[in-house]
């Protein structure tokens, strides 16, 4: 059998290479179930451009008995690509010679064939599929007003989603088309006489120009309800006098079974008059469930809340009782695309998606169910979100890593930041699944700045399975990455001020043991996590132990291995130096700790108002967080502004005393985004890279200004310094939160104390003195004097003021694009000019005093 399906095959591809012409599909066997019933044949093929499934329809007028229905063919062929429904064989192609034809359409199999691989409930699917076909032949006789003049079983085809499609378009002729074949060729058709109603056995095909369109393709309907039910029964006889019998068909069927058959024309019921009588209320087609999931898929988006659940519930129900072709390739596809605008339908829908996706074959899987999943990260919607990152772990293991990097993670990112605290938390839970699929550079580039973020959030539990993912991703980070993060990441977690994101730092340490050096061990790690053995929580400080308890031992079994003396002397080292961890695997303890997420405080669903909402399209409320932006300027009496550097500290300079304020304006109910400004420097302060803590050491080797600092102004500096007389003020500074360039905050720094801090007045004043200020040490006070100017009893100016009438110094400088051994030569060659000058004056009003 198999040789002569691929002779066949075979055949017809030579005849059109030996014509020149090159077929557009690749033509695969012949389906014999279809031979021999038409004046066609049926085979499977495949698209080449595209690789599509498609089915084939050949027709070869080569042979003798067929080169008189060539018209038949052509026929097909031009009513087939005009006329177009839901419910028709669907055109794709044609490739026609002078005696072949070979038309391209969805890929289809003949009705004869699938009855035979009957499904469950195969009523309720027979009913199903002679609604889709009474629909066709509605639309073709009422809306194309023609006949189609060859209903029967052979012109019916199921499509891959198990949708019926109405075909055999050989005889489809209008009464008022010259070229209509009905009239004059119908009897040329295989078993036409079969078929062939009683006022046509009576008077013959031409008969039929003269009726109404739908006159013959009712008597065809009923003949199909007959062989659809009965397929060991003889059809009706054409006979006017011998009734028809009712056989397998269903009883609500029969009546209008036989009314189709009747051999009156003007009684005969029509194809549209059988529609409307059975999809009326209590009709067989209303009460068909296959009909009414159609029906329900098809007005999903308008039905209300409640028929919706409904449906879903009536899916779920009798899924398993339905063909498979349906389920898999009619009734998945809807629900995909109705998950695109689900909004609080998405928790109930995705469920029953991935349910009804279990049974798609694996060679399928990706094309039917996890490209329209994947595609739905891009929906705003957050209902929708929210349901792909709660059950992702149904479908996480089957995406690829080119979908993951290319298509889910730019989409995914968005909910580190989104404001409702809900899909913050779920992001955070759904990267471990997806992790694996990264690539290099957003693992240890992107995901970590927004981790870095997230171990801020204002909700706890954000910040607790924040540490528990960074523990568990220790493994998978560059070395670089490693040293950067995992020291202050878990030191940040274990000073919170929620008890389980501090325990769950010091199970994280302990999950990453194994992977720090025994130095890092002794000299970063122990100091941290012992501040925790006497914290205020029992929980905390049993972890604690057994957390010191775990470093001490690999601590004791390292030095075991050491020598007792170093053969060479170490030479005597200064004050300890920080150092930070390097990972490469976890300790199994507390590694299997951190695989369950340790506190989840937030509601796992979403309200409906925030379900309604799309992602980034609402206002930012205060529980989102948002990073205050450092202060910039200290503010002084005098209306001075002096430079700070952007490190959160603010200080303003009063005549009451000096108290600290923050330059960003506070952030209110219903501010939808901060200004430009205050963004870039809050968002520059507080997620930098993770880069290395920089020494704060102080490089000015004494002296008063900062060689490196390129921006100031230092030429207050060239003359004489302001002789002053104190006088005692009070001095507050407020801290903001101090950031790290890493992006984590200096967790062993405390606001600072506040000063008592002597002010001055000066009687001479020669010049302003800059002051300067550095965040994380304590705040040198400066000299601010006062503008006032002695004069003498007789009005004159005294020598001092002629001295300040004197020709100026003139003007150093600037240092702005030296290299900073330019700087240091330019700065020690003014503090020599400025000890000349000095002596030049002390010299002068020694001479001043002398002479009076």
């Amino acid at each position: 059998m198999d040789y002569l399906r691929n002779l066949g095959s075979a055949a017809a591809s030579s005849l059109l290479q030996k014509s020149g012409i090159t077929l557009p599909f690749s033509l695969g066997e012949k389906v014999i179930a279809f031979e021999g019933k038409t004046i066609w044949s049926l085979h499977d093929a495949v698209k080449r451009d595209d690789s599509s499934l498609v089915s084939v329809f050949v027709f070869d007028a080569g042979h003798s008995n067929k080169r008189s229905r060539l018209p038949l063919a052509k026929n097909a062929l031009r009513k087939l690509r005009t006329i177009r429904h839901p419910d028709v064989l669907k055109f794709v192609d044609v490739v026609e010679t002078e005696t072949t034809i070979h038309i391209v359409t969805e890929r289809v199999q003949p009705l004869v064939k699938a009855l035979h691989n009957s499904p469950q409930r195969k009523n309720d699917w027979i009913v199903w599929g002679l609604h889709r076909v009474a629909t066709a032949l509605a639309f073709v006789n009422e809306s194309c007003a023609s006949t189609h003049g060859n209903v029967r079983v052979d012109s019916v085809f199921v499509a891959s989603s198990g949708e019926w499609r109405l075909g055999g378009f050989d005889l489809l002729s209008n009464s008022k088309d010259d070229a209509a074949v009905l009239y004059t060729l119908g009897g040329l058709i295989p078993d036409s006489s079969m078929y062939a109603s009683p006022e046509v056995v009576k008077s013959g095909w031409s008969v039929l120009k003269d009726l109404a369109p739908h006159t013959f393709d009712a008597y065809g309907l009923g003949l199909l309800i007959h062989g659809l039910f009965n397929t060991d029964l003889p059809l009706p006889s054409n006979s006017a006098t011998i009734p028809p019998s009712r056989g397998l068909i269903p009883a609500s069927l029969f009546a209008p079974f036989k009314r189709l058959l009747n051999p009156s024309t003007k009684s005969r019921l029509t194809p549209k008059a059988f529609l409307d009588m059975g999809t009326a209320a209590g009709g067989f087609f209303y009460e068909n469930p296959l009909v009414k999931i159609c029906k329900g898929l098809s007005d999903f988006a308008l039905a209300g809340e409640g028929e919706k659940l409904e449906l879903l519930r009536t899916l779920k129900e009798s899924s398993d009782s339905f063909p498979p072709s349906f389920t898999l390739y009619l009734i998945l596809p809807s629900l995909l695309t109705a998950l695109q605008h689900a909004g609080t339908m998405a928790p109930s829908l995705l469920p029953l998606i991935l349910h009804l996706s279990s049974k798609v074959p694996p060679s399928d899987y990706n094309s039917l169910v996890l490209t329209p999943l994947v595609k739905l990260f891009a929906s705003p919607d957050r209902g929708t979100r929210m349901a792909l990152l709660d059950h992702l772990t149904e479908f996480a293991d089957k995406l690829d890593e080119k979908a993951v990097v290319a298509d889910v993670w730019p989409h995914l990112q968005t909910g580190f930041t989104d404001t409702v605290a809900v899909i913050r938390e779920a992001t955070v839970r759904s990267i471990i699944l997806l992790s694996p699929k990264l690539s290099s550079r957003i693992l240890n580039n992107d995901l970590l700045r927004h981790l870095a973020r997230a171990q801020t959030d204002v909700e706890p539990s954000i910040r607790t399975n924040t540490a528990i993912l960074i523990g568990r991703l220790g493994p998978s980070l560059s070395l670089l990455s490693r040293r950067k993060v995992l020291v202050p990441a878990f030191t940040r977690a274990i000073k919170d001020s929620f008890v389980h994101a501090r325990v769950a730092g010091l199970m994280a340490f302990m999950a990453c043991g194994e992977l720090f050096e025994p130095e890092d061990v002794a000299k970063g790690v122990l100091p941290v996590v012992s501040s925790t053995l006497i914290d205020g929580q029992k929980l905390v400080r049993d972890q604690a132990f057994k957390t010191m308890e775990y470093f001490v031992k690999r601590l004791e079994v390292h030095a075991s291995t050491m020598p007792e003396t170093d053969q060479v002397e170490n030479p005597i080292r200064s004050g300890p130096q920080s150092t930070q961890a390097a990972i490469a695997s976890s300790a199994a303890g507390a590694a299997g700790a951190l695989a369950g997420w340790a506190i989840s405080s937030l509601g796992k669903k979403l309200t409906v108002g925030d379900m309604q909402t799309d992602i980034g399209g609402t206002e930012r409320p205060t529980s989102a967080p948002l990073p205050s932006a450092p202060a910039s300027t200290i503010s002084i009496s005098n209306g001075a502004t002096l430079p700070l550097p952007t490190a959160g500290l603010s200080v303003s300079l009063a005549p009451g005393g000096l108290t600290g304020a923050g330059t960003k304006k506070g952030m209110q109910l219903g501010a939808s985004k901060a200004t430009s400004g205050s963004s870039t420097a809050s968002v520059n302060a507080f997620v930098s890279e993770w880069a290395d803590e920089e020494e704060t050491t102080n490089a000015w080797d004494g002296d008063l200004m900062d060689v490196n600092a390129d921006a100031d102004d230092w030429s207050a500096f060239e003359t004489a310094p302001v002789v002053a007389v104190t006088q005692p003020f009070s001095l507050s500074i407020s801290s903001q939160q101090v950031v790290d360039d890493d992006g984590w905050e200096d967790e062993a720094s405390s606001p600072p104390p506040a000063l008592s801090v002597p002010t001055t007045t000066t009687k001479k004043v020669l010049s302003p003195t800059p002051v300067k200020a550095s965040v994380g040490r304590s705040v040198s006070p400066r000299t601010v004097a006062s503008a006032s100017r002695p004069i003498s009893d007789d009005g004159q100016d005294t020598p001092d003021t002629a001295r300040s009438q004197s020709p100026k110094a003139a003007v150093a400088p600037s240092m702005a694009g030296m290299s900073k051994e330019e700087k240091a030569a330019e700065m020690a060659r003014r503090r020599e000019e400025r000890k000349q000058r000095i002596a030049q004056l002390k010299e002068q009003k020694s001479k001043a005093g002398q002479a009076t």
